[in-house]
């Protein structure tokens, strides 16, 4: 709920006489405003009319006691607010009296004193920055040199950080602009009257998800606050006031579940979602919803957060352990024979079912599973979605309630029962084998590319043995070494050679039988050395070597290329007989028990 909003002059937002405190969430991201901003915000207080518009703030305001201190936590906004205080610092130093009588300007320098701090409680900030980076001690070490708080002493290094920068450049720019005259007083103080006339529109808003609720509806202004940034605030400031001597300990916990889960942001929020839906039935005493989803998840989280703030973090950190491991992101060597099928896992964009697998390996010992059974059920998952991908069965909508409603089926089932209770699950929606088929047989690079180089890969290495392995997933420079070779060529302009061989020198024909056949399985391999190949003839791609007359071409030993090793054409004929023999194969690999 939106409390207010309103167009204040910045002299209404740092009134002297105001208890008005803005906490920039300790946890925030660390202040980044750099010579650009600050260059923009000081040329156009001076370059505009008085009453120019600098921005608007979102403040929460959770204050229940009109006598105290109104603290108001800033949720969006820190850089301008902090901008503007160390600009106000920077004027307080560079405005210095000639004598003591100079009343005018030790007025101004009482009111720039108290937008910095307030009156009373005794040198508490206006505005108390976040601690990354070591923003409030520098901060304060500010605060402390030009005079208006007690004795601080500057941090170590802060010269190098962009607080302390900040100020520098202000007061760089302002006795530039005051030059040394006998007007130097009197530019100073104009200068602080348009930036007290200057506005903000502050913004204030009951609770976190009424803050991300605003965002969502402001997204024209690129907002850079996220969902998991609004409950990392909401999480560390409860546990602040819940536990203020442990509440480093705190955030080096959702430090290291960051560290667990990863940067992007995508993932972070996918887990949080993945969380709450993966023990639902133990969390629905505290929060009664029964899926979290994008539009809800900051409401689940501030009602867990409400109940315990701490075992919020612990569960959820201990939960992002488990996470990480199913992402590739931790080791642990107990379960060990599931890095494979998890990563085949990953590669068959199996991601909405992760779910599933972090509560049961979460609760693998209360439910008795052994790592047979959840190597098992991961390769079910893979099969799984093999099928799905290909053929859209079931819908993304069903995918996404698919594990809440596994888990209510095994409730009460242990091992082996709770293996067969999600084959029999998956096997309920999962396409029959006719369409899985029918899809095998069709156009499957042009349907999914993805799906396509997974089963391409899977039959390859389902030929190979321990002696022979190659590693078909490996990458290079962050790109697949290993790619789709279309036999037949795809491209528009068909090689004369191919014409020739494919349709009897026919265009008109070969251009038939590309758009038909070209993109079907049995006209498909992979190889390492797709751009070497592209559209020669078919015995140059067959016998195309390296530099150290090794095999690249179809030649090159995989099990997937034993039919086109041996042949000296490529006909129709020969696509569609290699085309049933794989499809076959991979019917078999990905058969699902329980599927008709």
């Amino acid at each position: 709920m939106i409390r207010s909003v309103n167009n204040y002059p910045i002299s209404q937002l740092f009134a002297i006489n105001a208890n008005v405190v803005y906490v920039i969430p300790r946890y925030q991201r660390e202040y980044t405003w750099g010579k650009i901003q600050w260059e923009n915000l000081f040329d156009d207080l001076l370059e505009n009319e008085a009453g120019y518009f600098l921005g608007s703030i979102i403040c929460i305001n959770q204050t229940a006691d009109a006598l105290a201190v109104q603290s108001l936590e800033l949720v969006d906004g820190q850089q301008r607010l902090t901008t503007i205080s160390l600009l106000f610092a920077a004027i307080y130093e560079t405005l210095v009296p000639n004598n003591h009588d100079d009343e005018d300007i030790l007025v101004e320098r009482t009111n720039l004193k108290r937008k910095l701090v307030l009156r009373t409680p005794h040198d508490q900030m206006r505005v108390v920055p976040q601690i990354q980076n070591k923003n409030q001690e520098d901060y304060r070490g500010i605060l402390s040199l030009v005079g208006v708080t007690a004795h601080y002493d500057m941090p170590l290094n802060a010269g190098n950080r962009r607080v302390v920068k900040a100020y520098r450049y202000f007061k760089t720019r302002l006795n530039e602009m005051a030059g040394d005259g006998t007007d130097r007083s009197a530019r100073l103080i104009s200068f602080v009257e348009k930036l007290s006339r200057s506005s903000l529109v502050k913004i204030e808003v009951a609770s976190h998800t009424d803050a991300y609720i605003l965002f969502e509806s402001l997204n024209d202004r690129g907002i850079p606050l996220t969902a998991v940034d609004l409950i990392k605030n909401k999480l560390l400031a409860q546990i602040e006031r819940d536990d203020a001597e442990r509440v480093d300990y705190y955030f080096d916990q959702w430090r290291l579940l960051l560290d667990d889960i990863g940067d992007e942001y995508a993932v972070q929020e996918r887990f949080l979602r993945q969380y709450y839906n993966a023990f639902r039935d133990e969390l629905r005493e505290i929060v009664d919803a029964p899926m979290a989803i994008r539009s809800n998840l900051i409401r689940i989280f501030e009602r867990l957060i409400n109940q315990n703030s701490r075992e919020c973090l612990t569960k959820t950190a201990a939960a992002a352990r488990v996470y990480a491991f199913i992402l590739g992101r931790r080791h642990d060597e107990a379960l060990r024979d599931l890095v494979r099928p998890l990563k085949n896992l990953e590669r068959i964009q199996g991601s909405p079912l992760y779910v599933l697998l972090l509560n049961l390996i979460s609760r693998r010992r209360l439910l008795n599973l052994t790592n047979g059974n959840l190597v098992a059920v991961v390769n079910i998952l893979v099969r799984f979605f093999v099928r799905r991908n290909l053929t859209d069965t079931p819908p993304t909508n069903e995918v996404t309630s698919l594990p809440l409603r596994i888990l209510e089926n095994i409730q009460g089932k242990q091992g082996d029962e709770v293996v067969e209770t999600i084959q029999q699950n998956l096997a309920t929606v999962s396409a029959s084998n006719e369409v899985f088929q029918r899809r095998l047989e069709g156009l499957i690079y042009d349907e999914n590319v993805g799906v396509a180089r997974f089963v391409l890969i899977a039959l390859a290495e389902h030929a190979m043995t321990n002696e022979s392995f190659t590693d078909l997933w490996e990458e290079q420079n962050g790109k697949p070494k290993w790619t789709i070779e279309h036999i037949f060529p795809q491209g528009e302009n068909i090689p004369e050679s191919w014409v020739q061989m494919i349709a009897g020198g026919d265009e008109e024909l070969a251009k038939n039988y590309q758009q038909t056949y070209v993109h079907r399985l049995g006209n498909l391999t992979i190889t390492g050395y797709n751009s070497s190949l592209g559209n020669k003839s078919f015995q140059e791609k067959r016998d195309r070597t390296d530099s150290d007359d090794r095999y690249v071409g179809y030649r090159n030993g995989l099990g997937l290329n034993s039919e086109l090793a041996n042949t000296e054409t490529w006909r129709v004929d020969q696509i569609n007989v290699r085309g049933e023999n794989l499809v076959q194969r991979a019917l078999e690999l990905f058969q699902f028990d329980g599927v008709e």
